[in-house]
C-alpha cells in the first residue's frame, strides 16, 4: 500500500516504514504528525484518487530529527564591472518515519 501526500509546495509518494526528509515542523524528535491532504492511495489493484483530495485518508508520521541540509552556494558575477558577490544558504528539515497509512476502500 502507497499513498502520495502534499506538504507545502511538493508531492511525497510514501509507503509504511519510509524515511523522508520534508520541510522543517517546529516540533521535537518523538512528536507524531498527521498528513490529510491525501492525493491517491493504491493498496494492489484498489486505488483511490482524489478531487483534489481523498476523504477520510491520512498519513501517520513520528519525526525522527530536525536538521539542516549541506549549504548551497550562490555565486553572482558581473563581468568587467568588479561586481562578485557570493552567499551561501543551509535550508532547515524534518525528518520523519511513516507509520501508518490510513485509509478504508468500500
Amino acid at each position: 500500500m502507497y499513498a502520495i501526500f502534499r506538504h507545502g509546495e511538493k508531492q511525497y509518494r510514501v509507503e509504511e516504514n519510509d524515511i523522508l526528509k520534508v520541510d522543517y515542523f517546529d516540533a521535537s524528535p518523538g512528536d507524531m504528525l498527521e498528513f490529510n491532504d491525501i492525493l491517491l492511495v493504491k493498496d494492489g489493484d484498489k486505488i483511490a484518487i482524489g478531487t483534489p483530495s481523498v476523504e477520510g485518508a491520512k498519513v501517520e508520521a513520528e519525526i525522527l530529527e530536525n536538521g539542516k541540509d549541506k549549504k548551497v552556494l550562490v555565486f553572482k558575477k558581473k563581468r568587467r564591472k568588479q561586481y562578485k558577490k557570493m552567499l551561501g544558504h543551509r535550508q532547515k528539515y524534518t525528518k520523519i518515519l511513516i507509520k501508518k497509512i490510513n485509509y478504508n476502500f468500500n
